[in-house]
């Protein structure tokens, strides 16, 4: 009971040094708002947890494409890094073949380089995309259903 008394006692000091600054923390589990039909077909929801600001240069967006969605061409003005949290998708840079990832993958696209991501025919895609400031986002050119389409079929012979 002693000691307990002499701890507390010397612990009196440092209580008003406790930290009083709210944090700000945000959740990459919330689904986030549905996003509007402006560069894909089918359904999204994105999540923007973290925007670029005086101390950090990057964005983290946590995006959901349920299964049969495409999404358009585009490019960053620096690499975006794709973290694959949930389900599977296509991707594709300009010029190279198109490839299926999984839960656990992960893939860096060269800045610049147009490109295109979205959840698979059969599987929706839950992923965290890491990109620079900006502008965040260059939309170059729709993806057309039908080419969505014979990516599906040329993936899934392949499988």
């Amino acid at each position: 009971m002693k000691n307990i008394i002499l701890l507390l006692i010397a612990s009196l000091p440092f209580i008003g040094m406790t930290q009083t600054a709210d944090y700000k923390i945000f959740s990459f589990l919330a689904e986030g708002a549905k996003a509007p039909n402006t560069h894909y077909i089918g359904e999204a929801w994105l999540n923007s947890l973290l925007q670029a600001d005086d101390e950090i240069n990057y964005n983290i967006t946590k995006a959901t494409f349920k299964a049969n969605s495409t999404l358009d061409w585009h490019k960053h003005a620096t690499a975006q890094v794709l973290i694959i949290l949930d389900g599977e998708g296509y991707y594709q840079e300009r010029g190279k073949d198109p490839i299926i990832l999984k839960k656990g993958d992960i893939i860096k696209c060269p800045k610049e380089i147009e490109h295109w991501h979205t959840s698979t025919k059969d599987h929706a895609v839950t992923y965290l995309a890491i990109y620079g400031g900006s502008p965040p986002t260059i939309w170059t050119e729709k993806l057309t259903l039908e080419y969505y389409d014979s990516i599906a079929r040329k993936l899934s012979n392949k499988k």
